[in-house]
């Protein structure tokens, strides 16, 4: 690294009780993190906010050989750390009063173009939520939208998202809350190496530190200060994804939140949020657009028929049947289909998730207009 002064901003990084809106106020006034460490303790504690006890933590700390330790491992394991004044630091986070003063970026990923849309929830969710999910981030591939997604790499929404965002050809940060020596979870290993070639893996975390419940709670303040947009899908009344939502709403950025059916449990957080005024409900991709002011031109992207064939050869005939007709109601697939009423259920069920036909009211089945995502 060219940058002489990283050993004293990752030496400053590591210093426990000193969090980044500390960091940030020392730099501010002592003017880089190398005077930080160079300054006289009498000094230190005199600037507002600081006092006795950080100086002393500051002064008496021997991590600067921690620190190039750091140096090395992210050298080798071609890590890339920024800086808070550097060029390349996300702008969205410097306007957050607790941005991080360094993160670590595993990847390739301008963090200061374009859309950025953080999406969370549930780690439990139901199809429903999956279904959501995916249709958000479909519609924004056919309105020819190509925001950055960005969310959490944990388990449900949010490993959801980011398959999704590497499947409709966006670009993906994962936000991690642990150092890059570890992967939480390890089942999502796979994903987190196709995250690096189509988007970034990020942390504020040196290497070292390990996936801690605290460590998840604090790195949401990055998934929402990266973002212009958070949408919250199926949260319960407790958890990060209502955390993240709070943080979003006192960056001042928009939030939104997918409503669901009273009185369900995946429904009654992001309910709470509407109630409370702090997400707008977004039922779709045009919701966000007309709140925030962005501008549309869409793609008709319609399913191709040599898609087709790589389907059972009687799902193929369902949409074959669907296809030349337009629209053709459940009865009618059963009687031309010649197939009993069990098996075109089935058939049909298959082919709704997987992304090829909608449903229409009077059990009306349609060929959707996009092409559909498949699994990562």
């Amino acid at each position: 690294m060219n940058n002489p002064e990283l050993i004293y901003i990752i030496g400053l990084n590591m210093i426990p009780g000193i969090g980044s809106i500390t960091a940030r106020k020392l730099i501010n006034s002592v003017g880089s993190a190398k005077t930080v460490f160079q300054e006289k303790r009498a000094v230190l504690r005199k600037i507002p906010g600081i006092g006795e006890f950080i100086a002393g933590r500051i002064s008496g700390n021997t991590l600067l050989n921690k620190a190039e330790e750091e140096i090395r491992y992210i050298e080798k394991n071609s890590i890339k750390p920024v800086y808070f004044r550097d060029k390349e630091y996300p702008e969205r986070l410097n306007q957050c009063p607790d941005g991080p003063i360094l993160i670590y970026i595993k990847g390739d990923v301008d963090l200061n173009a374009g859309k950025f849309i953080s999406i969370v929830g549930t780690r439990t969710p139901t199809s429903y939520g999956v279904k959501i999910t995916n249709k958000f981030i479909e519609e924004f591939a056919l309105r020819n939208h190509h925001p950055v997604i960005v969310s959490g790499l944990a388990y449900g929404i949010d490993i959801c998202a980011h398959k999704a965002a590497l499947n409709n050809h966006f670009q993906t940060v994962a936000v991690l809350g642990h150092g890059m020596k570890y992967l939480y979870p390890v089942v999502h290993s796979s994903i987190s190496r196709k995250i690096e070639k189509q988007g970034a893996l990020l942390t504020d975390f040196p290497s070292y530190e390990k996936p801690e419940r605290n460590n998840f709670i604090k790195r949401n303040r990055i998934i929402a200060g990266l973002s212009d947009v958070t949408i919250i899908i199926a949260p319960g009344t407790k958890g990060g994804a209502l955390i993240t939502a709070d943080l979003a709403d006192s960056y001042h950025r928009d939030v939104f939140a997918v409503p669901g059916r009273v009185g369900d449990i995946y429904s009654s957080g992001t309910n709470l949020l509407i109630k409370k005024n702090i997400a707008s409900l977004a039922e779709s991709c045009e919701d966000i657009e007309y709140m925030m002011g962005w501008g549309v031109k869409e793609k008709n992207v319609i399913i191709q028929p040599e898609l087709f064939n790589e389907l059972p050869e009687e799902e193929q005939l369902l949409l074959h049947l669907i296809s030349k007709e337009e629209k053709m109601e459940f009865d009618m697939l059963c009687i031309q289909s010649g197939m009993t009423v069990n098996k075109v259920s089935a058939h049909l069920l298959n082919l709704e998730f997987a992304g090829y036909v909608e449903i229409e009211p009077g059990n009306i089945y349609t060929i959707r207009k996009i092409k559909p995502s498949h699994i990562v």
